[in-house]
């Protein structure tokens, strides 16, 4: 799996098309887009249609962006990168989860294949990067667990395995509380009128209530 052909904004624009529809079965709108790289909509537009001419991209007028068959290809060799460099940072060069996002998103349009598969070799070939979210094999395979977003899950005993990235403050807060990977935790019943949710966690004196966007933020297994 490899980019070398790809421009790094047209590496960012299927990463994130790809990353929008990994947790979600919603329609990845321009808009959506705009928001998530952070530059105008109109910038999105255009660029989308230089992707869909160049066979990376499909996008009909109003309608939902998606992924060619080749574009999903280059998104899961760049994802790949990305995940293997914030696992190399964390376990090898001692850097904290929260910090290694950004980082990454740099690292991953300088780093060949070469030197990517010598990390994944370093790493005892990691099937998860350091905020739960599975790894793309080399042969394009996505370990994804079956995972319920804690703001749907149902009363009773979970374990947390993934944690989105997108905020290091929410990262930091989690860490605070003790809400971190493979925690396991017992989501509470729900009280009536209220978005959040509650639970309890392994020597927790008191359940812990998390407001709606944190609980968009958290993903479970069931509990073994």
């Amino acid at each position: 799996m490899s980019t070398p052909e790809l421009s790094a904004t047209a590496q960012d624009y299927v990463k994130v098309v790809w990353n929008a529809g990994e947790w979600s079965d919603a329609p990845v709108t321009t808009t959506q887009l705009a928001n998530r790289i952070g530059v105008a909509p109109s910038t999105v537009s255009e660029t989308v249609r230089r992707l869909s001419d160049q066979g990376l991209l499909e996008h009909a007028p109003y309608g939902a962006v998606t992924l060619t068959a080749r574009g999903h290809q280059h998104a899961l060799a760049i994802v790949r990168k990305h995940r293997l460099i914030e696992t190399y940072l964390v376990e090898m060069l001692g850097y904290r989860w929260d910090e290694v996002h950004d980082e990454a998103e740099v690292l991953e349009h300088a780093c060949s294949a070469r030197m990517i598969d010598a990390m994944d070799a370093a790493l005892g070939h990691p099937t998860r990067d350091p905020h739960g979210d599975p790894i793309p094999g080399p042969d394009g395979v996505v370990p994804s667990p079956a995972a319920t977003v804690l703001a749907q899950a149902q009363p009773g005993q979970w374990r947390i395995a993934r944690i989105s990235d997108a905020d290091p403050a929410l990262l930091r807060h989690l860490t605070d509380v003790g809400l971190t990977l493979d925690v396991e935790v017992h989501v509470l019943p729900r009280q009536k009128y209220d978005d959040g949710v509650r639970l309890e966690r392994p020597g927790g004196d008191q359940p812990l209530s998390l407001g709606a966007a944190v609980a968009q933020a958290l993903w479970l297994v069931p509990k073994n």
